[in-house]
């Protein structure tokens, strides 16, 4: 589930099998962490421009990936350097004033094939659906590939990103979103903070190299290691509730500077061996990670503003001496080892990984300092049987460890969450290749979940999370023309803190039921040659609103069209055109609801979006 905060895209939050912690936390980039982290404004953002591909690893991945969501990650790989010389360059304007210019090079530097070079870049920006608000972006990613020897050779990385402006990420009341208010709905471009005292600048620079060695065909040795750099200031003015019986809402100033450093390196050495009729591949290593956050914040008053009929101008705000100022670093090292393995039609997999964690933390206005040292041993297992026909029933076990730089109530560090997994499926994948088919049933349990308590301005253990469910997904080629994929999930999770209000209460956020589909057709012949049409729909089903259960957000489909068509037949070669539409009949709904009894903050989904791009590729 990705619609957490709605239309707002300023961070990537990503929700997979019910588990809501730390869902901003789940992102990695090249096997590498130093993306992501939710106690910190830092959080980065990677342009989907500039990614090759991005894998979704269900459950619990610590033994390869440390720290990580128990629920799973995303794994995107950059755009890598290739030895054959290609470009393209695209042009897009949509709706909302969206507009955008991109650029992809790459190829040999020298004639012997050594050298190969890559340069990824992109500018844009748009409107966003809420009153005087704005998203900008300006990113570039040069790489370079030398293969020293036919066994010897380094990737040279550096993704370099500007973001003047990140929209909005502000929520609204639950009433006037999900009821009415005064017998009114807000609108869905409504923003309760002021253009005139609004900001959020980011800046991110990552530098780093992936370097391969090939002792022999069976064994090969790689060091990954990336350096981040980042930096964000914000001004913000959000909603603190409805003032009294009236139209107004009361406000409230947060805003501030935060620097963060970060590296990570991750050795690895494989190992490819046959003992007996057991085939083995063994992977070990040793990875390390360092984090280190500055920030200084300040939080004011502000002036109320009217939600149907704002007047903006005059926030009330007078901005002071910072109220919260703190340093915070994150050190992990893990050694971990895993052997996949195979014997005759049977496929296994075992892992450990064992964690060290240090965490501190220095307030800056009270000079305490905080920290622990933590440690754990995680594993995991599976097996599958690959039968003849293309069916393989699958089970596995796994474990996750996920240290945190939260605080409680007494500015002392929770304690890490820990996750385990017991997943059985079955895949189906003919010879042909033309049709993949998977069901998989999982169970799964994260220990010392932490929520945020905005009225204490820290964190409140409460527990466990339960999630159990069944996830369905079909992929297939149905003939020359047409494709479809198509899924469905459905999750059951609960609390299960005894003596909380959240105890056998559902998650916020955490659709039980969860479906799409999308087919596209493409044309080779007669008049339509070189169009290719696609079109689905996504339904995310009721979801918790509130703590207690008692306040649901509705369900609600969405529709997208795209259309792509080769303008080779209109005697433009290597010119393509493509539209895509989300949000094809421009729904209003709102996407999820965040309601304790210290805030209110339902999330407006994203309003009808057109863009239309033209790609010349050489």
């Amino acid at each position: 589930f990705t619609g957490q905060v709605g239309a707002s895209n300023r961070y990537d939050y990503v929700i997979l099998r019910g588990l809501v912690d730390r869902s901003i936390d789940n992102i990695y980039l090249d096997g590498l962490k130093t993306m992501g982290d939710d106690s910190t404004y830092s959080s980065m953002q990677v342009d989907p421009y500039f990614v090759e591909r991005a894998d979704v690893v269900k459950g619990p991945a610590s033994v390869l990936y440390g720290r990580s969501s128990p629920g799973g990650i995303v794994a995107l790989s950059s755009k890598k350097p290739q030895f054959e010389q290609q470009g393209e360059i695209e042009v897009s304007y949509g709706n909302r004033n969206q507009r955008g210019i991109g650029f992809d090079l790459t190829g040999p530097l020298d004639e012997a094939g050594k050298l190969a070079f890559r340069v990824t870049g992109k500018a844009d920006a748009a409107d966003t659906q809420y009153t005087g608000t704005e998203e900008e972006r300006y990113a570039i990613a040069p790489s370079l590939t030398a293969n020293f020897t036919d066994d010897t050779r380094i990737t040279l990385m550096a993704y370099l990103q500007k973001d003047p402006e990140g929209g909005t990420h502000n929520g609204l009341p639950s009433e006037g979103t999900l009821f009415p208010r005064n017998g009114k709905y807000i609108s869905t471009g409504f923003f309760d903070g002021d253009p005139s005292l609004e900001a959020y600048e980011r800046t991110q620079n990552m530098m780093g190299y992936q370097f391969e060695h090939d002792f022999d065909d069976n064994l090969t040795a790689r060091q990954n290691f990336r350096f981040l750099d980042a930096s964000v200031h914000i001004d913000q003015i959000y909603q603190t509730g409805w003032d009294g019986a009236s139209d107004n809402l009361n406000r409230t100033y947060g805003g501030g500077d935060e620097d963060l450093r970060a590296y990570a390196v991750d050795n690895q050495l494989q190992a490819e061996f046959t003992t007996a009729d057991i085939d083995h591949t063994v992977l070990g290593g040793f990875d390390y990670q360092h984090r280190r956050v500055e920030n200084a914040w300040q939080f004011r008053s502000a002036s109320d503003i009217n939600a149907f009929n704002p007047v903006y101008g005059s926030p009330g705000v007078t901005l002071g001496t910072s109220t919260n100022s703190k340093v915070q670093t994150l050190e992990q090292a893990g050694l971990y080892l895993e052997d996949q393995f195979e014997y005759d039609k049977w496929r296994f997999s075992l892992g450990l990984r064992q964690d060290w964690v240090e965490t501190t933390k220095h307030d800056r206005l009270t000079q305490k300092n905080t920290g622990e040292e933590r440690q754990k041993l995680t594993k995991r297992a599976g097996v599958l049987y690959l039968f003849d026909n293309g069916v393989a029933p699958y089970v596995s076990y796994s474990e996750s460890f996920n240290p945190s730089l939260y605080s409680d109530v007494d500015g002392n560090p929770i304690e890490p969450s820990e996750g385990t997994q017991y997943e059985a499926g079955v895949k189906y994948q003919p010879d042909n290749g033309n049709l993949l088919l998977s069901a998989a049933a999982f169970y799964l349990e994260q220990d010392n979940v932490a929520v945020f308590d905005s009225s204490t301005n820290a964190y409140d253990p409460v527990g466990k999370i339960e999630s159990q469910g069944l996830e369905f997904e079909a992929r297939a080629n149905l003939n020359e023309n047409l494709s479809v994929i198509a899924s469905y999930t459905y999750t059951d999770a609960a609390y299960d803190a005894p003596g909380d209000i959240k105890d056998g209460k559902q998650p916020m956020q955490v659709p039980e039921h969860m479906a799409s589909l999308w087919g596209n057709y493409s044309f080779y012949s007669g008049m339509l040659n070189g169009l290719s049409v696609g079109a689905g729909a996504r339904f995310v089903g009721e979801m918790a609103a509130n703590e207690t259960n008692t306040i649901t957000v509705p369900d609600y489909t969405i529709f997208d069209l795209s259309l792509n068509y080769d303008m080779a037949n209109v005697g433009l070669d290597n010119t393509d055109l493509r539209v895509n539409v989300n949000n094809l009949f421009d729904e209003e709904y709102v996407a999820s609801c965040l309601i304790t009894s210290s805030s209110d903050n339902c999330y407006y989904g994203e309003e009808r979006s057109i863009l239309a791009t033209v790609r010349y590729r050489f």
